[in-house]
């Protein structure tokens, strides 16, 4: 079962199965909006409107994600960037005691599923610049000036 919610940055596809959030995911192309049918939906519907409305920094509806137990360990770490920071993929890889899991830690990154909620946004190079997202880099830098507006931190330009 799924729904949509037009965002400022796109068409967000909302999945659920078993009565949780399993994938969140932004469209490029337009697409007939599909209401919440359940009540699942309809609070991780509201909760990203609220995100956007910049009137919320944590999601609390129910949400699960299949993957390995190294991609678990990433988007367990990816959720302690704190709302409106940034860490880079170096800082993740020595948080988890191996410098040289830069790699493998973009690529469990990459299969995020739950955007936004499991926040891969915040992860950057390690020089600052934007590097890899599914949703495009305009739209990672569209959410990192969204929540430093949010924190207090407005800018024009992103600045690490």
């Amino acid at each position: 079962m799924h729904a949509h919610y037009r965002s400022p940055i796109g068409i967000v596809q909302v999945e659920e199965t078993e009565g949780k959030i399993c994938a969140i995911s932004v469209l490029d192309e337009e697409t007939e909006i599909v209401e919440p049918q359940t009540e699942v939906l309809e609070s991780a519907i509201l909760q990203l409107h609220e995100y956007f409305a910049g009137k919320r920094s944590l999601f609390d509806f129910p949400h699960h994600q299949t993957g390995t137990p190294f991609q678990q360990q990433v988007w367990q770490q990816l959720g302690k960037v704190e709302f409106g920071k940034t860490q880079s993929y170096l800082q993740m890889a020595n948080a988890f005691g191996n410098p040289l899991a830069i790699r493998a830690i973009a690529l469990a990154n990459g299969k995020n599923k739950l955007w936004i909620v499991v926040p891969c946004h915040r992860i950057i190079g390690k020089n600052g610049e934007l590097t890899g997202y599914a949703g495009g880099l305009w739209r990672k830098k569209w959410l990192l000036q969204h929540e430093a507006k949010m924190v207090g931190k407005a800018q024009t330009e992103l600045i690490f």
